[in-house]
Order: C-alpha cells, then sequence, then structure tokens
C-alpha cells in the first residue's frame, strides 16, 4: 500500500513552508509598493465572466450563474483578468494593476497550479518596451526582497541582476533550433509544411503549424532560455499572438514578449490589439481550432470587443506571481509558496 504523504495544514509541513509563505507576503507587499511609487492604481476584476477567454489551448472552469427568478446563464472563472482590465482601460484608466485570483483546468505539474496568483499591470499610451522594463524590475525587486542574487531552478542558475539578453523568436529558434522561422510565414499565413521540413522534433500528420513550433519552443528553445541571467523572448509571429498588435516592420512577427528566468516563464506581454474587427477574426480562428481539437468553444465577449473600439494604445503584461516567489524563495514547487495549496 502506497503511504499517503501528510497534508499541507499538517504542523509539520506547514513549519517548512512557513518560511516561503512570509517570504511571499513580503514579496507582494513590496511590488503593492513599487506599483504605487508609479502612480499605478490596484483594481479588483470579477472572477466571473461571459468568456474565460479564447485562446485554443486555453481551458476555463464553467458554472452556472442562476438569477433570483430561477433562470440560468453559462458564466466562466476567468483564466486572466485582461478583458475586464481592458474595460477599466477604455473607461478611462491608464496606469492599473491587479493581483488575480485566475484559475486554469488542465494545467498541474510543478510550476503549474489549477488556481494561482496573476499579476497582471497596464500602461495606456506607452510601448510594449516600457512593460519588459517593468518586468526586469519587478523580478530584481523579488529577489532583493527575498535576499537571493541567485535563482535556481532543475540545475539552472540564473543572476537576475545580470544584463538582460534580448533574442527575438525568430533568433532563438535558428540559434537553438537551426529553424528558418519567418520563413514558413508567408503573407500572414503559415506554412505548416514549410516547418515540419525543418524541424528538429517529432512531427505527425495531424500536427498543425502550431503544434510544431510549440513542441520546438518547449523542447529546443525554452531550456536554454533565462540560463546565467534573464532572457526576453520577443516578436513572436503574430499567428502565436491573437492579442497582440502586428509589429510596425514586419507583419509577419507582432508586439509580444515573454521573459524567461532559469528556462521558466514568468511573463507574457503585448502591444495590445484594439481593432475589434481583427480581435474578433482572431478570436473565431482560434475557437475553431479549439472545437477541432476539443470539441468544444467559448463564447466571445461582446462587451470586449466594445470597449476595444474605445481604448486607447496600451501595453500589458501577465505574470506569474507564484513562479516569480518560487525562484526568489528558492521553492522547488509552486504549491510550496500558495497558503492553501489547491486540494
Amino acid at each position: 500500500m502506497t503511504q499517503r504523504s501528510s497534508p499541507w495544514f499538517s504542523p509539520g509541513r506547514h513549519r517548512d513552508r512557513r518560511p516561503l509563505l512570509l517570504g511571499r507576503n513580503r514579496i507582494v507587499a513590496a511590488i503593492r509598493n513599487w506599483f504605487g511609487e508609479r502612480d499605478f492604481v490596484e483594481v479588483e476584476c470579477a472572477a466571473l465572466q461571459v468568456s474565460p477567454g479564447n485562446e485554443a489551448h486555453l481551458h476555463g472552469f464553467a458554472t452556472e450563474l442562476i438569477q433570483p427568478d430561477g433562470s440560468r446563464e453559462l458564466r466562466y472563472l476567468h483564466t486572466s483578468p485582461e478583458f475586464a482590465c481592458k474595460k477599466l482601460l477604455a473607461a478611462g484608466e491608464t496606469r492599473i494593476f491587479d493581483l488575480a485570483r485566475v484559475y486554469r483546468n488542465r494545467e498541474r505539474t510543478l510550476t503549474h497550479s489549477p488556481e494561482f496568483t496573476m499579476l497582471e499591470w497596464y500602461r495606456a499610451n506607452e510601448p510594449y518596451t516600457a512593460v519588459i522594463e517593468d518586468c526586469l524590475a519587478l523580478m530584481r525587486l523579488a529577489a532583493e526582497t527575498a535576499g537571493t542574487r541567485c535563482f535556481v531552478w532543475r540545475g539552472s542558475k540564473a543572476d537576475p541582476f545580470a544584463e538582460l539578453e534580448r533574442l527575438t523568436v525568430a533568433e532563438a529558434f535558428e540559434r537553438y533550433a537551426g529553424v528558418d522561422i519567418l520563413k514558413t510565414l508567408i503573407a500572414g499565413e503559415a506554412d505548416r509544411d514549410a516547418l515540419a521540413a525543418q524541424s528538429p522534433v517529432r512531427v505527425t500528420a495531424d500536427d498543425s503549424w502550431s503544434d510544431i513550433f510549440s513542441r520546438i519552443l518547449v523542447e529546443e528553445v525554452e531550456p536554454n532560455l533565462g540560463v546565467m541571467g534573464p532572457t526576453v523572448l520577443y516578436e513572436y509571429p503574430a499567428v502565436e499572438a491573437a492579442l497582440a498588435r502586428t509589429c510596425a516592420h514586419d507583419g509577419r512577427v507582432a508586439e509580444r514578449f515573454e521573459l524567461y528566468a532559469c528556462g521558466v516563464e514568468l511573463a507574457n506581454g503585448f502591444g495590445e490589439l484594439t481593432d475589434p474587427v481583427e480581435q474578433r477574426r482572431r478570436f473565431e480562428a482560434e475557437m475553431d481550432i479549439k472545437q477541432r481539437v476539443y470539441g468544444e468553444r467559448y463564447p466571445i465577449d461582446e462587451e470586449l470587443l466594445e470597449a476595444l473600439s474605445m481604448m486607447p494604445p496600451a501595453s500589458g503584461v501577465a505574470m506569474g506571481l507564484d513562479r516569480l516567489i518560487m525562484l526568489a524563495t528558492g521553492a522547488t514547487r509552486i504549491d510550496q509558496v500558495q497558503w492553501t495549496p489547491v486540494a
């Protein structure tokens, strides 16, 4: 018989975790202070939404809203406060952040939890280079608050205070996988066969361009990112950036970036798309993929599209707060830095 491990609330196990949890509290307090010093307003976005998000491989938790008259309406727990934050930008807010509890199904690993804290923030009328600098500053703030100069994760080390490495996706794919990714992007379309022909990883007959891209990224590229120091991977293919505007200098790529340390993705940010017609087209394309792969689709938030038509140009970031705290405190699993891990 397999022996059951002690629950997280057993005194001995809690005693071991408590220094990490107190470290979490100090980092959260420092982050709140950092945003306050820069005239950001903290907001609290409702978790119950008409759509959990419209990315093909993002999975939400569904529930029912029962009205006083007994009528029932489908609702979802948000996978990000993004849609609500963009409505606040449309309303006139210019610098906002949310320490949001978010919910994602089909996600549970050493660095994933079905419920976790996402630090999300937006700057209206500022370029996405500004929020890249924010990410770097917040990563270093967490390390400083925790009293560490080195992140360690599964044998990989990174100095959060080292000079930031900046790599385009095209440069990273060429360097670490020998793939010319731009060659597979033609007139806004992704050529699946052209990518398959170059792929250093296994490819099956029913793999799409996106499937192959993701596998190369995870298996060949990501393990090399954020090693010795932080890395920003930017200019993602536009077909992999449904919520980002395309780059002015090359329409094949978009203003999307990710921050890495020790091969772990810490943040995902955009120069935000504000064209409601284009956003609807992208959402519908994503939901077509979801229907094909998973046999379901999520509704489109019509109020979001209305808000996009009113929203100023903006840049925004979603940072996995638990992951950042995990690296800063030296934890080895995400649940070690969550006060009450998901059962």
